[in-house]
């Protein structure tokens, strides 16, 4: 009796119950075939043109990168810590403010070291401000805008985009807050990041991070002059005392680089887990190709053709970031060579090459 009812258990166990799992599987699949109907694909737009017309690619004034282009700037204008709006005169509550789900927040960063540092940008989705890489953001809109001023003004967005850029720049010149000193980091990641709520509701510490001499962070130190220098060249016609100052801040903070070396995700080994720093080099000679390009101090131009071989890798990039900035050095000491110097005309394309 026992033996023939494990005779049936195990029949049940090694023949049914596959049998009855297959048949559930198969219901499944033939259920979400013939019942979920996702949504098609939309098809790409093709463009027919009549004879003799060949297609018209896309251009600021057909609408698709004028479209794109407005979509980066608000991106900017989301991501700015909203003290003052528009950086004009603004002070205290949100003025004309475009985005309605936006308000004040961190309105007192900077304030226990008696700094004003509620302007800058938020990183990604979180309420950290990283010094290295909101100042390389910096420098590549500065070079945006001056390399496509007609195309801003053209689409009515020049002004918004010296608004966006003049918010990173208070920021930055304000955490330079003397000679060989620089706040790289408001806010503390390992908190930040397991607060997923609202900046404007956030109540966490804010606390601030610097380099100094005894503790140098030459990439991040270095990249901020750059973003300064390269800011002074947009800000040279519209205001020019703005303008001014931020190139004595570039000056200063290339010299303190320059003497005090080091990788500031070495000096804090925290931050590596955020945004390593790989070199400090890159970041030395992108901040004097700027200088140079703000100044015609041919001290900067010599700089990097003396040390542009000498710098480990200086040759061989591989691409463009917030950490590696050899391919963008290149560019332009390739424009310094081509539209400023004869003398080095010979000389820089052998460090640029």
């Amino acid at each position: 009796m026992v033996e023939a009812s494990n005779k049936r258990f195990s029949y049940c166990r090694f023949v049914v119950l596959p049998v009855v799992l297959v048949l559930i599987v198969a219901g499944a699949i033939f259920f979400i075939k013939n019942k979920v109907h996702p949504s098609p694909i939309p098809a790409i737009p093709s463009v027919s043109p009549t004879a003799g017309t060949p297609p018209m690619g896309p251009t600021l004034e057909n609408g698709t990168y004028g479209a794109a282009l407005t979509t980066s700037l608000v991106f900017l204008q989301i991501q700015k810590d909203f003290f003052f709006f528009f950086l004009k005169y603004l002070a205290g509550k949100l003025v004309n403010n475009p985005i309605p789900w936006r308000g004040d927040s961190a309105l007192n960063d900077g304030k226990e070291a008696k700094l004003d540092l509620s302007k800058g940008l938020y990183d990604a989705g979180d309420h950290m401000k990283f010094g290295f890489p909101m100042a390389f953001t910096a420098t590549v809109l500065s070079w945006t805008i001056l390399e496509y001023r007609e195309q801003l003004i053209g689409l009515g967005r020049f002004n918004f985009a010296l608004g966006s850029l003049r918010w990173i720049t208070d920021y930055l010149s304000n955490a330079h807050s003397a000679d060989n000193v620089l706040c790289i980091q408001v806010g503390d990641p390992n908190v930040d990041h397991l607060c997923w709520d609202r900046p404007e509701t956030m109540s966490e510490a804010r606390p601030l991070l610097f380099i100094n001499k005894t503790s140098p962070g030459s990439d991040v130190a270095g990249e901020t002059a750059a973003a300064l220098a390269a800011a002074s060249l947009v800000f040279k016609s519209t205001d020019p005392t703005y303008s001014s100052s931020l190139l004595k801040h570039a000056k200063q903070l290339f010299d303190f680089a320059d003497k005090y070396t080091g990788i500031y995700s070495v000096t804090f080994p925290d931050l590596a887990k955020y945004y390593n720093s790989s070199d400090y080099h890159d970041e030395l000679l992108w901040a004097a190709a700027w200088l140079y390009h703000a100044t015609g101090d041919l001290t900067y131009l010599q700089y990097t053709v003396d040390n542009g071989q000498k710098f480990k890798g200086y040759g061989d990039p591989t691409y463009f970031s917030w950490d590696d900035k050899r391919a963008g050095t290149q560019v332009q000491s390739g424009i310094i060579c081509l539209s400023n110097c004869v003398e080095y005309q010979y000389r820089i394309p052998r460090v640029i090459n």
